[in-house]
């Protein structure tokens, strides 16, 4: 048991499951919250949003800017007043015009007492200065220790401050009202010993200033309130105020932030990781129970895997960018390619897990599963089988349609008006049926990285205007005819046990065309010369059963597609050219004959197409032996032939059952009746005697 489970093709399958899910995982966007887009004086969008936990109730951004332009335009400075600044540079002053020899002491000591008066008044820094003369308040504060060493903050009057400049221009109006000399005419010794001391004592505490500016801005940054886990924050439809745009900016905020938990969100991607692995189990469950052929065919298996990821992967990049984006993605174009390639069930079961994985992150999640559901599914209703590129754009034109109608539905059903029905949104829809219309592109790439070969294409190569099929018609017109007959009746055959009818009609047309490198020693093309009669059977046989490699070679020369060589290879499976294994064993006087010389190269067919040909192919070929065409004989003919495929063993790698064989044999009958009917023989005039004239006369 341990060894079937862990076979090469289910490790296979295991890689892919795993593979798939780690890519979409690792592109799921690393937020454990819900994604929304709203925008201020909009109407909220989605269903009712009530706090996941408790969370505080902010100003608005606009309110808050008002009240801390308020507080800075009413804010009262904090300074810093130095009282050994003045006494330093008074005295630093003194010394310096003690020491030139142009200044007389009486003026040494007027200048000293006038540059007293002015730090008296106060020199205040230029930065704090501007702030207070261009304030609604005047004063500014400064923090002073009391006797009993406690800081009492003490308020001043700032109009009355001096700066630098303002303290040189008193001290020059002073000098020169008690000496009598001109303003602006102190001598450069004193000028320059003045600008060296005066220096503000009275600057912005920093620290302070910043300490009880934060302190008032608290009024308005603080919350309001608090909005408790349940309560409710925003419901459909309710305009998006300033204050609940930032009662949802806190709310996403707070969550972002709680992803600091850990175990939280390690818990979140595992149940991500769960719900992304669910949907691929499902697909493959579905396979392993339904759809048998395709699980047991790796090929199929991997397409299907990684097609959808890639489209998976492909939506979640685009929903980054923008959530709204997401509905240009052609989700419909899904069961459309798979379709052409599988069957109309895998389609729409590969659309639902799609959908389903694509939900996980989807911005809109009920909008965008009914949507993309209704889309897939009137996508594939349109198209039963893509035989023209042309039923693209009809497909896209009803897609369309589709989005717009749900659409507006989904408006009407969860707001009951069309309010928030977005023209932006039809242009999105248009775009999505216009990638829709260019998806024939997709499916053939998809032919050539997979080797699969679509509707389209088996559409293409029927046509009788195809190279070979010409060359067979030029070279071998009676095998041309045989591949046509067998043609129509393969497919008959294939529509009545609901096989793939275009596939068969296509393969049945290239089944032999080997024999156009020999086409006078086939029946169908001899008239009266028959060049095995000069030869042994062996020879002969070898002869006939070469069309086989030989069309083998003209295919891939040709580039067929591998469902086209299948029914070239299979169309005798690994039987034996009877009528010269016969001969020989009847020449041979009783000694044995090899019979792997006269068999085949096989393999034996392995699809109900491939199988449904060679009857077909054996059928039609004994069908003009016959010398009488009664239902009878034909029904003998047809049930000898097939039962006696079936007893050498030629049937039994297919899929077919005995209900399958009992339906094609009477499809075979059936047709071949209808073309081999018996006609009627029109009559003919007689021509009257004389006789008969007088006799007609005379009466």
């Amino acid at each position: 048991m341990m060894k079937k489970i862990f076979s090469k093709i289910n490790l296979i399958r295991i890689a892919l499951l795993i593979g798939a899910t780690a890519i979409i995982l690792a592109l799921v966007p690393r937020a454990d919250r819900q994604s929304y887009n709203y925008e201020l004086n909009q109407p909220w969008k989605y269903p009712l949003l009530t706090a996941d936990f408790d969370m505080p109730i902010l100003r608005d951004s606009t309110s808050a800017r008002q009240i801390k332009d308020s507080i800075e335009a009413n804010f009262i400075p904090f300074a810093k007043i130095n009282s050994d600044i003045a006494d330093n540079n008074i005295n630093l002053f003194r010394r310096h015009l003690s020491e030139e020899d142009a200044t007389s002491a009486s003026e040494i000591n007027l200048l000293t007492k006038l540059l007293g008066e002015v730090y008296s008044q106060g020199i205040v820094a230029k930065d704090l200065y501007t702030y207070i003369i261009n304030g609604n308040n005047t004063k500014y504060r400064a923090i002073n220790s009391s006797r009993n060493g406690d800081d009492v903050v003490h308020t001043y009057e700032g109009l009355d401050l001096l700066t630098q400049k303002t303290a040189f221009d008193r001290i020059d109006s002073l000098y020169a009202l008690a000496t009598g000399k001109p303003r602006n005419q102190l001598p450069n010794e004193v000028a320059r010993a003045l600008n060296v001391a005066l220096v503000p004592d009275i600057v912005l505490d920093t620290l302070t200033d910043r300490k009880f500016r934060g302190q008032e801005y608290l009024a308005a940054t603080g919350a309001l309130g608090v909005i408790k886990k349940g309560q409710r924050i925003v419901d459909r439809g309710e305009i998006i105020t300033p204050q609940i745009f930032t009662n949802l900016n806190t709310y996403q905020e707070m969550q972002i932030s709680n992803q600091n938990n850990t175990t939280a969100h390690t818990y979140y991607y595992i149940g991500q990781g769960l719900y992304i692995l669910l949907c691929w189990i499902l697909l493959y469950i579905f396979l392993a129970l339904y759809r048998k052929r395709f699980y047991a065919n790796l090929r199929q298996m991997t397409f299907l895997v990684v097609f959808i990821t890639l489209f998976v992967a492909i939506a979640t990049l685009v929903l980054e960018y923008n959530p709204t984006m997401i509905y240009i993605m052609p989700f419909a174009a899904i069961p459309v390619i798979i379709m052409v390639f599988f069957d109309s069930r895998t389609a729409l079961f590969s659309l639902l897990i799609s959908v389903m994985l694509m939900a996980l992150i989807a911005t809109y999640q009920f909008q965008f599963i009914v949507m993309e559901l209704a889309a897939g599914l009137a996508a594939t209703f349109s198209i039963n089988h893509l035989s023209k590129r042309s039923q693209l754009l009809r497909t896209a034109g009803i897609t369309l349609l589709v989005y717009i109608i749900s659409y507006a539905t989904l408006c009407l059903a969860t707001d009951g008006n069309l309010n928030l029905f977005s023209p932006h949104m039809l242009l999105i829809f248009l775009f999505n049926s216009l990638i829709l219309s260019f998806a024939y592109i997709l499916i053939l790439i998809v032919e050539k990285l997979f080797g699969f070969t679509s509707m389209v294409t088996l559409v293409e190569l029927s046509d009788i205007n195809h190279p070979l099929l010409r060359r067979l018609a030029e070279e071998a017109p009676g095998t041309f005819q045989h591949v046509m007959q067998v043609s129509t009746l393969a497919a008959e055959a294939a529509r009545a046990i609901d096989a793939n009818t275009q596939l068969v009609r296509t393969g049945a047309l290239y089944h032999d065309i080997g024999k156009m490198e020999s086409p006078v020693f086939f029946t169908e093309n001899q008239h009266g010369v028959n060049p095995h009669a000069g030869l042994d059977p062996e020879t002969s046989a070898r002869k006939i059963i070469s069309h086989v490699t030989d069309g083998l070679s003209l295919a891939n020369k040709a580039k067929l597609p591998e469902v086209i060589k299948d029914f070239i290879s299979q169309h005798h499976g690994a039987g034996i050219t009877k009528y010269f294994y016969n001969t020989a064993v009847n020449e041979s006087n009783g000694q044995p004959v090899d019979p792997d010389k006269f068999r085949y190269p096989g393999p034996n067919p392995q699809s109900k197409e491939t199988a449904i040909m060679m009857m077909a192919d054996a059928v039609e070929a004994a069908s003009r032996s016959l010398k009488e065409y009664s239902q009878e004989k034909i029904d003998n003919l047809v049930d000898k032939i097939i039962d006696s495929q079936i007893a050498d063993g030629l049937l039994k790698e297919s899929p077919l059952s005995f209900s399958d064989v009992e339906k094609i044999k009477a499809t075979f009958k059936k047709r071949l009746a209808n073309i081999y009917h018996t006609r009627i023989a029109y009559p003919e005039i007689k021509k009257k005697t004389s006789g008969s004239e007088s006799t007609s006369d005379s009466k």
